[in-house]
């Protein structure tokens, strides 16, 4: 187990301490006000945490604090470490990202995208072209989630019991043949959708590696990179640190609710939102990327294959408003392109908070996220653990970082 620390003095990294008070205090207020239980946020230059901050609780019935060592369920900030895990694999020769899916998981030759009706009417044609393991890394996919409520597919899903993207009691292998089985939104690599897309990959993952995905991860990622605190379940020995998980009411306050079970090995093993992180496990994923690859004198990836993953992958370096199917053409969605498994700034004059072209990162269902900004040489992590319905803290939280911001 390790701990983060802060190892710089706010202004040897080209802080302003007194915007970091401004953003301490700003976060408090959401403790106080009861819309947040707790939470944490680190910001380092260079590698180097400069600040590192708690509040609140992790545990508000129990009384039990945030602490620089808990655990968070960091739903889909998974994604980005599903990305390296493929990126690994093509790196070694054991796949393409231009291979047809279906190289791999033979149940999504042949697909079909939805052209009308609804329902037990629903319309398909046969897709202009092949599913390729770019289009999952890229949700361009064609996929979708069950819980949109927008699109007739999406209705689709929910009839095969995906509406929280797993059915009760199934595996990953069984639940991406039920993904399998359901039609595409769109021709594969017309559109944006965020989706079930780094599930599939998990799966992909296992056929190729022969491995199941916690070993796959273990083995070849979390285990070389320090991550000792990163799984997807938590041992007898740390569940005591793993923060209880709230959803936000009606009223603006919180309450617990239950979430996917991390006590003890899952059944389903989600590549797109089953891990449980630390702060300090999770500053050592954003430096292999902030580093191109490598940490500590272990490499992972190439530098060129970090560029390629942090980069717009968007043709002709379209933002997801544009891009992006209906429900995703929303004002936080401007300004930002999509690499593999993390959004890209492309145009800092049309985001919503203040940023710089290149910047990269995502976020996690539970008001938890990342982003690195090469620009300034910048890390900013933040964990919380409540499960939004109105609840919108990103942007300022983007804005009061960037004001800390001296060089």
């Amino acid at each position: 187990m390790g701990q983060l620390r802060q190892e710089a003095d706010p202004a040897e990294a080209g802080l302003d301490a007194r915007a970091l008070d401004r953003l301490d205090r700003h976060l408090a207020r959401y403790v106080d006000e009861g819309r947040l239980p707790g939470c944490l946020v680190a910001v380092a230059r260079g590698g180097r945490v400069a600040h590192l901050t708690v509040h609140g609780s992790r545990d508000v019935a129990a009384g039990l604090p945030v602490e620089p060592d808990t655990l968070w369920r960091i739903y889909s900030m998974t994604k980005p470490v599903t990305a390296v895990a493929v990126l690994m694999l093509a790196e070694e020769g054991r796949l393409s990202l231009d291979d047809p899916l279906d190289r791999f998981l033979p149940v999504f030759a042949g697909p079909r995208v939805y052209e009308g009706g609804a329902g037990a009417d629903v319309r398909t044609r046969p897709a202009s072209g092949p599913l390729l393991i770019r289009h999952l890394l890229t949700h361009t996919a064609g996929l979708t989630f069950g819980f949109y409520h927008q699109h007739p597919v999406d209705a689709l899903y929910r009839q095969a019991g995906l509406e929280y993207s797993v059915p009760p009691g199934a595996g990953l292998a069984e639940t991406v043949e039920t993904y399998a089985r359901m039609p595409l939104q769109f021709d594969p690599g017309t559109r944006w959708n965020y989706s079930v897309a780094s599930n599939v990959l998990g799966r992909v993952l296992e056929v190729v590696s022969g491995r199941p995905l916690d070993a796959f991860f273990a083995e070849r990622i979390l285990g070389p990179l320090g991550m000792s605190d990163t799984g997807f379940h938590v041992e007898p020995e740390q569940a005591g640190r793993l923060a209880e998980l709230y959803g936000e009411t009606e009223t603006g306050g919180i309450e617990p609710v239950p979430g996917p079970p991390v006590r003890g090995r899952p059944r389903f093993l989600s590549g797109s939102g089953g891990l449980v992180s630390s702060a300090h496990d999770f500053h050592r994923f954003m430096e292999l990327l902030r580093r191109g690859g490598e940490l500590d004198g272990t490499r992972l990836l190439s530098a060129s294959a970090v560029a390629q993953m942090t980069r717009n992958q968007l043709p002709g370096n379209a933002v997801l408003r544009d891009f992006g199917t209906p429900v995703h053409q929303e004002p936080g969605n401007d300004g930002l392109g999509f690499g593999f498994n993390v959004s890209v700034v492309v145009d800092p004059s049309r985001t919503l908070a203040p940023s710089t072209p290149g910047t990269y990162g995502w976020t996690g269902a539970a008001t938890t996220a990342f982003w690195v900004a090469p620009h300034h040489d910048l890390t900013v992590q933040f964990m919380s653990q409540v499960r939004p319905k109105t609840l919108e803290l990103f942007p300022e939280l983007r804005r009061l970082v960037h004001e800390a911001l001296l060089d």
